[in-house]
């Protein structure tokens, strides 16, 4: 298993890479779904799919509620504590989640992953790699290296132990535009997850790093690596 990779010929929008998998006629299961951006998307495609999204945030949770959306269960809960059934789940999906998770927790929620995925089942576990311009402006006033690295360790631990078997490691990009430096801070400066103050100077700063750039409308390339563990 690797943390980084610099050699990342595939670009792609991530929903792409997750349809190869057969999901219809099953019962997903998502850890940390935010705004429910990709469980929409899921859930829309397809057929026969039932999707069971997880969210610890509590304002968030109400929100999601408020779609009402036929094949979408919202449980207010974090991957460590999971209110399911042994072996009622056909596939764990979980995107740029994983790192979120207390580092105490960690080996918990995988514990919790295998419990409830059914025999040979899958989970796909996506994390944002810590390289490229992207991470590079973000880092200044939100640095996630130590969690990203601690996310990989818990992960890389459990099928060293075997208690999951790495059934693939992918490794692909994805774009992300912004038509301004006003753009990137209203889309990544403005976020309820970056509990730090922002001061004028810090902003100052991000606002040159992204200019040195070009300024202007920029497109970056955003690396990811997914894991993808089976249940052994």
């Amino acid at each position: 298993m690797k943390l980084l990779e610099t050699n990342i010929t595939q670009t792609i929008e991530e929903i792409y890479l997750v349809e190869t998998f057969n999901l219809n006629n099953k019962t997903i299961l998502e850890l940390g779904c935010g705004n429910a951006t990709m469980t929409k998307k899921i859930a829309s495609n397809g057929f026969d799919r039932k999707i069971i999204a997880c969210e610890v945030d509590e304002i968030q949770h109400k929100k999601n509620l408020e779609e009402k959306i036929e094949n979408i269960e919202f449980i207010l809960t974090g991957a460590e504590n999971l209110p399911l059934e042994d072996e009622s789940i056909d596939f764990i999906l979980m995107f740029k989640s994983f790192h979120h998770i207390p580092k105490e927790y960690m080996k918990k929620a995988l514990d919790e992953i295998k419990r409830v995925l059914k025999p040979n089942a899958l989970a796909y576990i996506s994390e944002p790699l810590y390289q490229g311009h992207q991470n590079e402006l973000v880092s200044i006033f939100h640095d996630e290296k130590e969690v990203r690295i601690q996310a990989f360790e818990a992960i890389k631990n459990a099928v060293e132990k075997e208690e999951f078997k790495l059934f693939q490691e992918i490794f692909f990009q994805t774009e992300v535009s912004y038509e301004n430096f006003e753009d990137f801070e209203k889309k990544q400066m403005n976020l309820s997850y970056n509990d730090n103050q922002i001061t004028e100077e810090l902003k100052n700063k991000v606002k040159k790093r992204y200019e040195s750039f070009g300024g202007g409308k920029q497109t970056f390339l955003k690396p990811f690596r997914v894991d993808i563990l089976q249940k052994v």
